[in-house]
């Protein structure tokens, strides 16, 4: 799908959103919220729907429950990752940290847990939105110095890839933001809340159990040696030997 950029025709333009929930009405109202964002938003109510319909529609961005017939939230993550990258937000009845990092670990970028302000909600697919376009925007502009390596570690932004080793790490979306602001900043301890900010262009300390479930994918992905962690102030990039 070819889409105008997000510099190029003020914000939050023209982007289609996938809304997988099998509570029909729950569906109902997330898609016209975000269609009075002027926005696109098309519903599905099945896990195996939902895999399908993210191929032909090609969403910007997905809203995925965890709890689906067919298919669950988590497989459905997962396959619709591996076909491309695309930024998820998970909706959850628990507030398990187990959880959570279970849909980190398959592709997910975000997560709320249930019952949810719509606002919210909104506020979060725009921040993923942004953070994606910034992207974007930061490898066109420095197209030509794209790969940053770190001993065995390498990341290729232009690719939005990331080598240890001689093996491909697959992070999602938001995890490869995460390193690169880290990588970038290395050396400097990051707050929670300057991750928060630079990461997921939020301004409020309401996030910070994100910033920590990133950061343990990170380890798990990357292994523990690559960022440390200072007790009450934040994080700092650590590259290997």
């Amino acid at each position: 799908m070819t889409r105008t950029h997000l510099w190029e025709t003020g914000p939050m333009a023209s982007y289609r959103i996938l809304v997988v929930e099998d509570e029909r009405e729950i569906a109902a109202q997330i898609a016209r919220r975000f269609e009075s964002e002027g926005w696109t938003a098309r519903e599905v109510h099945d896990g195996l729907e939902a895999v399908s319909e993210a191929r032909d529609f090609l969403p910007d961005a997905v809203v995925l429950d965890v709890m689906l017939p067919g298919i669950d939230g988590l497989e459905v993550c997962r396959r619709i990752q591996a076909d491309r990258e695309v930024p998820v937000l998970m909706l959850t009845a628990r507030d398990d940290e187990t959880d959570i990092l279970v849909g980190l670990g398959v592709g997910a970028d975000d997560y709320m847990t249930k019952p949810f302000s719509m606002r919210e909600l909104v506020a979060r697919i725009k921040a993923l939105l942004r953070r994606m376009e910034r992207a974007e925007r930061r490898v066109e502009a420095e197209y030509g110095v794209t790969a940053l390596t770190f001993g065995d570690i390498v990341v290729d932004r232009a690719g939005r890839r990331v080598r240890r080793a001689g093996q491909e790490v697959h992070l999602t979306p938001t995890e490869f933001d995460l390193l690169v602001c880290l990588a970038t900043n290395q050396g400097t301890v990051l707050s929670r809340e300057a991750l928060l900010e630079q990461v997921w262009n939020w301004v409020d300390a309401s996030g910070t159990r994100t910033v920590d479930s990133h950061i343990k994918a990170l380890r798990r992905k990357l292994g523990a040696d690559v960022v440390r962690t200072v007790h009450g102030v934040g994080y700092a990039f650590e590259p290997p030997a």
